[in-house]
């Protein structure tokens, strides 16, 4: 377990977490009760100023896919970043019950490496990780062929469109398997067409996979076809977690269809005029 503050030792034993399944995602009501995210009063600052995050507590469970909405400023990235071991917390508690190598960070801008062809982008972390040379590149073939870049692995990113740029980095994400997945918007730049054939990709994946994902989005109707929970923040500064919704919508899920669940309406009006209760109009709003 990993833990940032002091605090007490967690009765659940972070050895027996995490066992991999090929089955099928599990439907509602099935999913584990153990925790790999637990945050408790947490207060986030940057250099002295008041806090952007005064008393935040969330948990996520294991296999689970969560959202975080809320206002511009209420503190979403942060969380992330907190949670990464990027910026250690002014007080509260952040524990995660999954190391660092089990973990996958996917940014709204891609960060591949410009001198690499796309290849070489996602066989980098296998290579970190003691593959050799040609197992790293099968490897990161396979990945690259799944997303639908078979064909592309020898180009460099100037010679990838946006989507495909996208996909090179989901690829390098998902090639170190890994248990946690933290993504920042990572979609946000695509047009809608490409942002839905990519999200669809990777919610198949993280389906299969049982993927535990904490994902930032300022896209209700994206949150709420993706979760199986949504944390709405307040407005900021001193941003608290204001609500907790629960998305009963069994899995597997198409993004498309998902959307004539008969609850699926319902939620999605419940959670915005929650959220516009939070904006703040003269300030810029979400």
């Amino acid at each position: 377990m990993q833990r940032v503050e002091a605090a007490q030792t967690d009765p659940e034993d972070p050895r027996k977490a995490f066992p991999r399944s090929d089955t099928a995602a599990a439907p509602v009501g099935s999913r584990s009760e153990r925790v790999v995210i637990r945050i408790t009063d947490l207060v986030m600052s940057y250099g002295g100023a008041e806090p952007v995050l005064a008393g935040a507590s969330l948990k996520v469970r294991e296999g689970e896919f969560v959202s975080l909405v809320g206002p511009s400023g209420s503190g979403k990235s942060t969380v992330l970043r907190a949670i990464a071991g990027l910026h250690a917390p002014a007080g509260g508690t952040v524990e995660r019950f999954v190391s660092l190598e089990d973990m996958g960070f996917l940014f709204q801008d891609d960060a591949l490496l410009p001198w690499r062809t796309a290849q070489d982008n996602v066989a980098l972390g296998l290579r970190l990780r003691g593959k050799s040379r040609a197992e790293a590149r099968a490897e990161a073939d396979q990945w690259l062929s799944q997303l639908g870049l078979a064909h592309f692995g020898l180009r460099y990113p100037r010679q990838l469109s946006g989507g495909q740029r996208k996909r090179v980095a989901l690829a390098q994400v998902l090639a170190l398997r890994p248990k946690l997945l933290l993504m920042d918007e990572p979609f946000a730049s695509l047009d809608a067409i490409v942002r839905h054939r990519v999200t669809q990709e990777l919610l198949e994946w993280v389906e299969r996979e049982k993927i535990t994902v904490l994902l930032v989005t300022h896209d209700l109707e994206e949150a709420q076809a993706l979760s199986d929970t949504i944390y709405l923040l307040s407005r900021g500064p001193r941003a608290l977690i204001r609500s907790r919704y629960e998305v009963r919508i069994a899995r597997p899920r198409d993004l498309i269809h998902v959307r004539g669940h008969p609850s699926f309406a319902p939620l999605l009006q419940r959670i915005w005029d929650d959220l516009w209760d939070e904006v703040d109009v003269d300030g810029g709003g979400a």
